[in-house]
């Protein structure tokens, strides 16, 4: 009798100690859940405050109509045309997409269509190493390796271009093209190539008919998603594009992204509160737009293009 109530008072225990944990634990993970809620409204309001701010003392079609960008000084030279910004960080997403798209994919085919076990184990960790490299070194390296090489064919070339940050943002952004279009190839179910094969595809024809149309909308989900981050890298630019905001079509000359902007106005020589000091925000607000946009694409055609087998 003394182990049978013993035994029930422990059920009991275990049962309290299960429902109090029910209770608790959707309690912890819907706050850690609405810490990243918070945090994106922090953010945007952020923004959103400062950037009213400055467009009560700019006009808000002049910031996006104007083609000079001279804020940093003083009088009537001061004019706070975005135009010279936008059309650099347009400069350095082409270039990087040049770069990234295509090579991204081709190695994702390569990694998930024709290369061994072995090789995958491979080269797999040394594009992720690649990710982890520092901006700021592939900054030097835009720098130093490839700046020289681009004067070298075209000596005209300015010491700070748009081509060179350009080419190798779009190698940083590389291993995530490559990474998450080999993800979705992989997810392709091997019935629908062994399909293929029996009805006497090649390979070739198999990995570009059949997986990557399967595959579609995680291939374009990871263009849309290295683009958006080639439009908000900073240090690349900083270092080897330069910051003369010029409204320029010559790739070969210096020029600013509005990233490289942001970092020059954050340094602490600009006065807090006024309006140079609000072009950081409006800025920022103007590239969060950008990326926000890219997002919801990318969601859009993830939804619009998946395939569910």
């Amino acid at each position: 009798m003394t182990n049978l109530i013993s035994t029930t008072k422990e059920k009991g225990l275990v049962r309290t100690k299960r429902g109090i944990g029910d209770r608790i634990i959707p309690v912890i993970l819907f706050l850690c859940t609405m810490v990243s809620i918070v945090t994106t409204v922090g953010i945007v309001l952020t923004l959103l405050v400062e950037a009213v701010r400055f467009f009560r003392e700019v006009s808000i079609l002049d910031f996006f109509t104007g083609t000079e960008w001279t804020p940093l000084f003083a009088g009537e030279s001061q004019k706070f045309g975005v135009l010279p910004l936008i059309v650099g960080t347009l400069w350095i997403t082409f270039f990087a997409s040049l770069v990234a798209l295509p090579l991204g994919l081709f190695s994702a085919i390569y990694l998930s269509e024709y290369a061994s076990v072995k090789i995958r184990r491979r080269i797999k960790p040394i594009l992720e190493v690649l990710a982890g490299v520092p901006t700021i070194v592939y900054g030097f390296f835009a720098l130093q390796f490839v700046t020289p090489i681009i004067r070298q064919l075209f000596p005209e070339t300015s010491i700070y271009n748009a081509a060179s940050a350009g080419i190798v943002v779009g190698i940083m952004i590389l291993p995530m093209v490559a990474s998450i279009s080999e993800d979705a190839m992989t997810a392709v179910p091997r019935s629908l190539r062994q399909a293929a094969y029996a009805l006497g595809s090649t390979r070739y024809e198999v990995a570009m008919k059949v997986v990557v149309p399967a595959a579609l909308s995680g291939i374009i989900a990871s263009f849309i998603l290295g683009i958006s981050r080639a439009i908000g890298e900073t240090m690349i630019v900083s270092i080897a594009a330069g910051s003369s905001p010029n409204l320029t079509w010559n790739p070969l000359e210096s020029i600013q992204t509005m990233t490289g902007y942001i970092v020059q106005v954050s340094t602490g020589d600009v006065e807090h509160g006024g309006v140079k000091y609000l072009t950081m925000f409006a800025i920022g607000f103007t590239l969060f737009i950008f990326t926000f946009v890219m997002n919801l694409i990318a969601s859009w055609v993830s939804r619009r293009f998946k395939e569910e087998y």
